[in-house]
């Protein structure tokens, strides 16, 4: 392929250059928003991407624009010599950034590679502070572990950011205390819709706009953030908090639907590049990948699938055509 950077523009005129790979369907946790308490049946062995495959897919992607890839899951952790990948990622030719989000249980054991690999951004899914809050929402008793991951994340200098889901009836009374991770640390509290999807559609989330006077009442008037480095990478609006030592984002699109500004695509386990979390379609890559297709076929056939990167999503509705749980996607 050519080796000179171009842009993915969509039929709205969105440049597409902000990518999350699911690297696997597999998790440790039963978030009760995620996955179903009973699990999922998982992929079979033959259905999922191998390293080598979401690898290729990658380097095509950012010679077409990618610039900043999100490594998820399920956990990314859970999967065999995901370190060795994420290595690789870094060296692509056009060197995207590479950041991972984790649910944390098993950072700590992988914090010192993942420093060699050059990767200095984490993002930390913790819903709750408090022990049997945490084994209510996800199955295990982990907090500890995660939250000292967390710490030792934070010596070793890494980027941390702590994403967090709130749920009526469940952790919503916990904001304040969540909140004061950015006050007295070096850690950015983001706060996120609950999307209405899969497993999670009998659950009622909190709106950015009631979360957000909620803190103000708390903590004082809110002022946003100006050139924090995070434009276009992500759907965050961030404010700064009087004597917070890091900014609170909030990630809300239920309530401030910001499709026009999406830049953002999908590679699924199974190998779907998935245009819109609302919509079921994508386009199937693995089939062509292992057909013998070329770089530059490959490159054609995801031009055009950008193409159809629908307008806006429909979650205002209250509920989603997806059916698949946050788990099989990839969050």
């Amino acid at each position: 392929m050519n080796r000179t950077t171009k842009q993915l523009i969509d039929a709205y005129g969105r440049r597409i250059d902000y990518l999350r790979i699911s690297l696997t369907d597999k998790c440790n946790l039963r978030c009760r928003y995620c996955m179903p308490k009973e699990g999922i049946m998982p992929l079979r062995h033959e259905e999922v991407l191998t390293l080598e495959e979401i690898r290729r897919v990658a380097e095509v992607l950012t010679e077409l624009g990618i610039r900043r890839i999100r490594v998820t899951g399920g956990e990314p952790l859970v999967r065999r010599n995901a370190m060795s990948l994420v290595q690789e990622l870094t060296e692509l030719p056009n060197r995207p950034e590479i950041v991972m989000t984790t649910n944390g249980v098993f950072l700590g054991e992988h914090l010192e590679a993942l420093a060699k690999t050059g990767v200095r951004k984490i993002n930390i899914s913790l819903d709750t502070l408090r022990r049997e809050t945490y084994r209510e929402l996800t199955g295990e008793d982990a907090l500890d572990r995660v939250k000292e991951a967390l710490e030792k994340a934070l010596s070793m200098g890494f980027e941390v950011k702590v994403n967090t889901v709130l749920i009526r009836g469940i952790n919503d009374t916990e904001a304040e205390e969540i909140a004061l991770l950015a006050k007295d640390g070096n850690v950015t509290v983001r706060f996120i819709e609950l999307m209405p999807m899969g497993c999670a559609g009998g659950l009622t989330g909190v709106s950015g706009d009631a979360l957000q006077q909620q803190l103000e009442a708390r903590f004082g008037t809110s002022e946003p953030v100006v050139g924090n480095g995070e434009e276009g990478s992500g759907p965050a609006r961030y404010v700064w908090f009087p004597g917070f030592c890091s900014p609170v984002g909030f990630i809300d699109p239920i309530s401030h639907r910001f499709c026009r500004d999406c830049n953002r695509i999908r590679l699924t386990v199974d190998g779907h590049l998935k245009l819109c979390l609302f919509y079921p379609d994508g386009i199937d890559l693995r089939e062509p990948l292992r057909n013998g297709c070329s770089d530059e076929e490959l490159a054609e056939m995801i031009r055009g699938a950008i193409l159809l990167k629908p307008k806006r999503h429909e979650f205002v509705r209250g509920e989603a055509e997806e059916e698949k749980s946050m788990v099989q996607i990839g969050g």
